[in-house]
C-alpha cells in the first residue's frame, strides 16, 4: 500500500520554481531516504509534507488524507525530527515532550504514559527532569526525536538528524530508526552520510533542482545510472594475447593491465556470465590467477554521476 503520495508538486517563490511537478509513492512500512546536494528542494518537499509551506499546485496525501484539504489529519499522522533543534533549554526533557504532547492532544494519564515511554525510548527518562542545556548535542537530537513520536505517528520525518553528534550517539539513533520502523512506522530519512541511507534505507529518490531524477533502490539506482563495475585480477604472469582477448569481450568496457602490480583490471557492463568468460580466457592461455577482487558501484560515486555534484557540496 502506498501510505505517501506526491502528485505533480509544485513550488515557487516568485518566478524561481524550487519544487518541480513532484511525483512518487512511499510504501507504507518503507524506510524512505531522500537525498540531494544542498539547493535541491529537499526542505521544502519535507516542509510542504509538513504543511509548513503552501503547495502552490498539485497534492500530498498521508494515509489518504490531503496535506491541502485535510491539513489537521495528516498532522495527526506525522512525526518531524527536524535538522535544527525543535527543544526548549530552559523546560526539562520531560516538559519538553509534554509540551509537543499537549499540542497533540494528549492528557491525563495518557500523557503521563507516552512521555514516559518516549524518554525510555531515546535513553533519556533517567534525566527526564534534566534541562537540555546541561545535555552533549546527541542527547539533544535524542529528546529531539522524543518529542516527535511520543503521539506514536504513523509516518516520522528525519531531517539529518546525526548532524553534528558523536559516534556513540549517532549509532543510537540509527538503531532507534530500525526500531520504530520494525514498530511500525514509516520514515523519511534524509541525511549527508551515505553510510545511512545504505544501511537504513530500502529506497531511495534522489533530488537535484527541484526534481526527482531517479527513485529506486540502490541495485536498481545503479541499472538506472549505468554505472560501471570492476573486476581486478591479479595474476602470476601477463600475456599480450589473453589481455587482447579480454579487451575484445562484448561485455568488457575497458581492460587495462598494470604489469607492475601483475593485476588486470576490467571495466564491466552488467552481464551474468561476463565473470566465467574471463576466467576462462585467463586458464586457456595458462595463468595463474591468484586473487579476484569485485569493487561495486557505491551510492556516493552514483549521487555523484547522476548530480554532478557531491552530497555535501555546500
Amino acid at each position: 500500500m502506498n501510505f505517501v503520495k506526491f502528485r505533480d508538486v509544485v513550488k515557487k517563490y516568485d518566478t524561481i520554481l524550487t519544487v518541480n511537478h513532484l511525483n512518487f509513492d512511499i510504501a507504507e512500512g518503507e524506510v524512505f531516504g531522500l537525498l540531494g546536494p544542498n539547493g535541491a528542494g529537499k526542505s521544502t518537499t519535507i516542509e510542504m509534507l509538513a504543511g509548513l509551506l503552501e503547495i502552490n499546485s498539485g497534492d500530498i496525501t498521508v494515509d489518504g488524507f490531503s496535506i491541502r484539504k485535510q491539513p489537521l489529519e495528516v498532522k495527526k499522522r506525522i512525526g518531524i525530527v527536524p535538522q535544527e533543534l525543535a527543544i526548549y533549554e530552559g523546560l526539562s526533557a520531560r516538559d519538553n515532550v509534554t509540551f509537543f504532547a499537549r499540542l497533540y492532544g494528549l492528557s491525563g494519564k495518557l500523557l503521563k504514559e507516552r512521555v514516559d515511554e518516549a524518554l525510555r525510548f531515546v535513553g533519556l527518562l533517567e534525566r527526564a527532569k534534566d534541562l537540555p542545556s546541561t545535555f552533549s548535542g546527541g542527547m539533544k537530537r535524542r529528546l529531539n526525536i522524543a518529542c516527535a513520536i511520543m503521539h506514536r505517528p504513523k509516518l516520522i520525518v528525519m531531517d539529518e538528524p546525526t548532524v553534528g553528534i558523536d559516534p556513540q550517539s549517532r549509532n543510537h539513533i540509527l538503531e532507534s530508526v530500525r526500531e520504530l520502523n520494525r514498530l511500525g512506522s514509516t520514515i523519511i530519512y534524509t541525511s549527508h552520510y551515505m553510510e545511512e541511507i545504505e544501511a537504513l534505507c530500502s529506497r531511495i529518490g534522489i533530488m537535484d533542482e527541484g526534481k526527482l531524477i531517479a527513485i529506486g533502490t540502490k541495485e536498481q539506482l545503479k541499472k538506472q545510472s549505468g554505472q560501471e563495475e570492476r573486476l581486478v585480477f591479479e595474476v602470476e604472469r601477463s600475456n599480450a594475447q589473453a589481455l587482447s582477448e579480454m579487451t575484445e569481450h562484448p561485455a568488457v568496457k575497458r581492460c587495462e593491465e598494470q604489469a607492475e602490480d601483475k593485476t588486470i583490471e576490467v571495466v564491466v557492463k552488467d552481464s551474468p556470465s561476463v565473470l566465467q568468460d574471463l576466467l576462462f580466457i585467463l586458464q586457456k592461455h595458462g595463468i595463474g590467477l591468484r586473487k579476484i577482487t569485485r569493487v561495486e558501484p557505491n551510492l556516493e560515486t552514483l549521487f555523484l554521476q547522476m548530480t554532478g555534484r557531491k552530497l555535501r557540496d555546500e
